[in-house]
């Protein structure tokens, strides 16, 4: 490829506030200069050959560099001058970021590690409206782990049957629960109408008990309407939005976001995220995701389960993620890490140990699949909490509440 070496400025530094800072872990028989060099070629101003309309002024303007390399990480910098964020927003990042290098036949794998942004434009993002603080102000649950369910079956129940779990987990203690990511406004289960349901559930557990919740409305459609979608499932009650992030896009996520007429909570989920960031050899790392995310406005987001729930990743990778939604680098907002995938009460002891207590915990069949059913199992989930909020061991707090005796008996 032509101009490839060009593009090397190893041990140079650059200014960022002037660059979007990338890493890529390259796995190429090449020397991995050059391997590096075809992906800042490809994504700036190169080709496959010489272009008589490249010229020199062009060239060191808007050139990608490739400023260092680690082992199998390189480290490419692109001008800020590449991103346009009027029109493109993280759409055209992407494109520049994590396009078409993956098709490159320099390379076996190509994968996007970590991004880091300049102010100028992270100052074009707004962030979450909630965020962490907001939820739990909605919440009225200042300190302890939001503790929620995924109704289950993920699809097949009713408006009806959908809102009588809501209210037997609501009546269980829980803060929160949620559509699955399969459940949008299917003929079983029209939209409006579980809408309402819901809605009512959730109203009847406040008026008996006092518990304040909160339900994640699945609104993923096409990009031209999920606002319009939104908006009706906001005049009809929801409490809470829920948006695929990767099937919909992140411009999906901004545009509720963003659109004044939202008032509630934007739960984030990343089903098919795996087909892009399981490869640690190719594709694109969580971590990216959860930044685009925070910076789109999300306010909750799934970022796994720590390595102790049925997900594939671990406890440093899903770190990474919360320390994504929740750490300083990004000038937004916290994101509420969302602690989902095969959870079940046993399991929130070590959980609660890695990531503290700012995440909210969800568990579908973990709490449908109790024996005291949907109610005692969000007993058992509420026990968990407490007790792991309290740093009690469980095998002295299970002694004196049966619903949680009775989970880890059966799954722990």
């Amino acid at each position: 490829m032509e101009y490839s070496e060009k593009y090397l400025h190893l041990g140079e530094r650059v200014d960022p506030d002037d660059y979007v800072i990338c890493k890529y872990k390259i796995v190429t028989d090449l020397d991995i200069r050059l391997a590096a060099a075809a992906v800042a070629t490809e994504q700036s101003t190169g080709t496959w050959t010489g272009v008589s309309t490249l010229n020199d002024e062009i060239f060191e303007k808007y050139h990608g560099r490739v400023t260092g390399i680690e082992g199998d990480v390189a480290t490419i910098a692109f001008p800020v001058d590449d991103f346009s964020l009027d029109i493109g927003g993280v759409p055209q990042i992407l494109s520049v970021i994590a396009g078409n290098l993956f098709g490159l036949e320099a390379l076996k794998g190509v994968r996007l590690e970590d991004v880091f942004f300049p102010p100028s434009m992270l100052r074009e993002f707004k962030g979450p409206k909630y965020g962490i603080p907001g939820m739990r102000e909605m919440l009225r649950r200042p300190s302890k782990p939001l503790v929620g369910t995924i109704v289950k079956p993920k699809i097949g129940l009713p408006p009806s049957g959908y809102a009588d779990y809501i209210y037997e987990a609501g009546m269980g203690g829980l803060t929160n629960g949620k559509d699955d990511e399969t459940l949008s406004n299917q003929k079983f289960c029209p939209l409006e109408d579980r809408v309402v349901a819901i809605a009512e559930a959730i109203d009847r557990v406040r008026d008996e008990t006092g518990q304040v919740m909160m339900h994640a409305i699945n609104v993923s459609t096409n990009g031209e309407k999920i606002v319009e979608v939104a908006e009706r499932a906001q005049e009809l009650g929801a409490s809470e939005l829920m948006v695929d992030v990767i099937t919909c896009g992140f411009a999906a996520v901004q545009a509720l976001a963003e659109d004044p007429s939202i008032k509630l909570p934007i739960h984030v989920h990343r089903t098919m995220h795996g087909a892009i960031t399981r490869n640690k050899d190719h594709g694109v790392s969580m971590v990216v995701f959860s930044k685009l995310v925070r910076m789109c406005g999300g306010d909750a987001l799934h970022v796994g389960t720590f390595g102790v729930g049925k997900m594939k990743g671990g406890a440093e990778e899903d770190l990474a993620n919360q320390r994504a939604c929740v750490g300083p680098e990004l000038p937004y907002k916290a994101v509420m890490p969302v602690a989902s995938g095969g959870m079940h009460p046993a399991l929130i002891e070590p959980l609660v140990k890695i990531t503290g207590t700012d995440v909210q915990i969800q568990a579908g069949g973990g709490v449908a699949g109790h024996p005291g059913g949907v109610r005692g199992g969000a007993r058992a989930m509420v026990q968990a909490v407490d007790a792991a909020y309290e740093k009690i061991p469980f095998s002295e707090y299970s002694k004196t509440h049966r619903e949680l005796r009775e989970a880890i008996q059966k799954w722990g």
